[in-house]
């Protein structure tokens, strides 16, 4: 990528992404109907998901967006997820990603908030 910096899209794993493009699967659950073989994408990364516990309340709450960014970009810090977002950024240095989610609504889940925390982190 030379002097680009940092690519990273988001979309939905039935969606096609560019040539090229690393599919970075950042949900906890594996999604349904999809089989292992030829799943479409590249890697799983599910420690950058939000917790179940997380996601349950926000389901349930979908109107407190700001405070599932809150919540999230706190579990986003711990140990296990902090080293999980390392390894995206790691994989991002070496080609353009994609943030890769079975949600419907890509913009009111946790990808764009994932994304700017990666984002964030890279340029800090």
């Amino acid at each position: 990528m030379g002097g680009w910096g940092l690519v990273i899209l988001t979309g939905r794993i039935y969606e096609p992404t560019p040539p090229g493009v690393l599919r970075v699967l950042v949900d906890r659950l594996w999604p349904r109907g999809v089989r292992k073989e030829g799943a479409p994408w590249d890697v799983w990364l599910k420690d950058v998901a939000p917790s179940n516990e997380l996601r349950t309340w926000y389901h349930a709450n979908p109107e407190a967006r700001e405070e599932f960014r809150r919540r999230y970009m706190d579990e986003l810090a711990q140990p296990e997820r902090a080293a999980a977002l390392a390894q995206i950024l790691e994989l991002g240095r070496r080609q353009p990603i994609a943030l890769v989610t079975a949600t419907r609504d890509v913009g009111r889940g946790q990808v764009p908030i994932l994304r700017d925390a990666l984002l964030t982190r890279e340029t800090s």
